[in-house]
């Protein structure tokens, strides 16, 4: 058949509050703009992520009646490692309650102020946890990476000579562990191929460095090799999955993803010693090392989901409703990262709002202006997110590509709901060059993006302003603030 149907029944439904364009600025206002700050329930449509936010199947939520709840050795850690050994294959499997706190294990335990961890990119909690501890987070992406246009199969891949490069520059001895992020998620959620997996393998063991995977949506990788990479056709999507983590020397795992879970996470390793410590540093912040603070029926969630991830009718439905709104959306001239990733769908928010400088988070700027027009909650993965700063100066540098992605919640919506969401971004797409810059008010140290506020800026005369001019920004309480350079790329 030419239609893909979801492959399930809808058995229980919650209403979604309607909102108007009125409400949803006043909304706006009170959440200064930070689309994190707005109350879920003044959401029509929620993409600000596919973590936690899946709706479990009924075989899950049988599961999780069955679980034990005793503090230690309970049946259900045991299930829940039974199942991570068996599609994973490491020896040691330590619980967390979710990724981020898995990589706060890892990196703690491995790295030291001054230690360098590449990865093909990292994404925002991994880096803040690396330089949390002083070291140095590196990217190392192919160059079609940053090229959202362009066409390429493994856009996720790791530049294998630029890790060789990096290695002889800053030696062996400061770079504690190598990780691929698999899908990448910061670029498009595009998939890392398996000779790209077994080239860096090959260039950890040729200095003797451990190679970790950030594993939190392995099956949409472990399936786009299936459908990419040559000679992987007639295998199945979890075959593919063993050979992946074969290849490494442990993981990071949020359950949250390809777990189908609403919270939970795990960290592996091969390494006796590095378990020890890590479930020691565990028993310290997270729990004991059978529950790590989860809890019995949150662990049996996780056993079941880790396994209906893997079915392929499913994996081959969520890969056909990404492609539709992507393929939807560009051929009415919207630029996205291409092709569609396997979660979301990653408008270049530079390319279709070129009238907003850098400085002024076109990203953010879009992502707002989704909400206002129909209750679209989406997520800025831009230079908000990146929040880099020259080292010298202290000025803010722009990041690489300024995206807006659009994170589908496994098993949440139906195909009208991303109809809605498609005609809501033409609208927004026909009158792209009213939509005004922000800037930033407030903004903590770490993860600014979860907690900033923003106000909008409106320069006068309307869009279009020219490089190396000044313009007089006016805030929506209509005060005028100082003249300023406007900065364009």
């Amino acid at each position: 058949m030419k239609t893909i149907i979801e492959p399930f029944r809808v058995k229980v439904v919650e209403p979604i509050k309607m909102t108007t364009r009125a409400e949803r600025e006043k909304y706006l206002q009170e959440a200064a703009y930070n689309l994190f700050l707005l109350r879920a329930e003044n959401v029509i449509i929620d993409l600000l992520t596919d973590s936690g936010t899946a709706a479990m199947s009924a075989a899950q939520w049988s599961a999780s009646i069955r679980g034990d709840e005793s503090y230690a050795g309970s049946p259900s850690f045991y299930r829940f490692e039974e199942t991570v050994r068996d599609i994973f294959g490491f020896k040691h499997v330590v619980p967390a309650h979710q990724g981020r706190a898995a990589e706060r294990i890892l990196f703690s335990t491995m790295c030291r102020r001054g230690s360098v961890v590449p990865n093909n990119t990292h994404f925002d909690t991994t880096r803040a946890n690396i330089e949390y501890l002083g070291a140095e987070a590196v990217d190392l992406p192919v160059p079609e990476f940053y090229q959202p246009a362009v066409i390429h199969p493994f856009k996720g891949n790791m530049d294998a000579q630029a890790l060789i490069d990096l290695i002889e520059r800053v030696g062996a001895d400061r770079i504690p562990l190598v990780m691929l992020t698999v899908t990448n998620n910061s670029g498009g959620g595009q998939p890392v191929s398996m000779a790209n997996i077994r080239e860096v393998k090959s260039i950890c063991a040729r200095y003797w460095l451990p190679l970790y995977l950030d594993a939190c949506r392995f099956a949409e990788n472990a399936c786009f090799i299936k459908l990419r990479e040559p000679g992987y056709a007639n295998q199945s999507v979890k075959e593919i999955a063993r050979e992946m983590f074969s290849h490494a020397d442990g993981c990071t795992m949020s359950a949250k993803k390809d777990g189908l879970a609403n919270i939970g996470g795990f960290l592996c390793t091969n390494d006796d010693q590095l378990a020890q410590q890590e479930k020691d540093l565990l028993i310290l912040t997270e729990g004991f090392p059978t529950y790590g603070g989860l809890a019995g029926r949150d662990l049996e969630a996780i056993a079941v989901g880790l396994e209906e991830v893997l079915h392929e009718d499913y994996l081959q439905y969520r890969f056909a409703s990404i492609r539709y709104l992507g393929e939807h959306i560009a051929s009415a001239g919207v630029p996205i990262v291409q092709p569609p990733g396997g979660h979301a769908i990653y408008i270049d928010a530079h390319a279709m709002l070129p009238h907003i400088p850098l400085n002024q988070y076109p990203g953010q700027a879009l992502a707002i202006e989704l909400y206002r027009e129909a209750g679209i909650r989406s997520c800025e993965i831009g230079s908000v997110m990146h929040a880099e700063k020259d080292p010298v100066t202290g000025e803010e540098i722009p990041a690489p590509m300024e995206l807006v992605r659009l994170a589908i919640p496994h098993r949440v919506y139906t195909q009208s709901h991303i109809d809605y969401v498609i005609e809501a971004i033409l609208d927004v797409y026909e009158r792209r060059d009213s939509i005004p810059g922000v800037r930033i008010v407030s903004q903590p140290k770490f993860l600014r993006h979860f907690t900033a506020r923003f106000e909008p800026i409106e320069f006068v005369g309307g869009p279009g302003v020219s490089e190396g001019l000044t313009a007089e920004v006016v805030l929506p309480d209509g005060r005028a603030d100082a003249t300023r350079e406007v900065l364009l790329s």
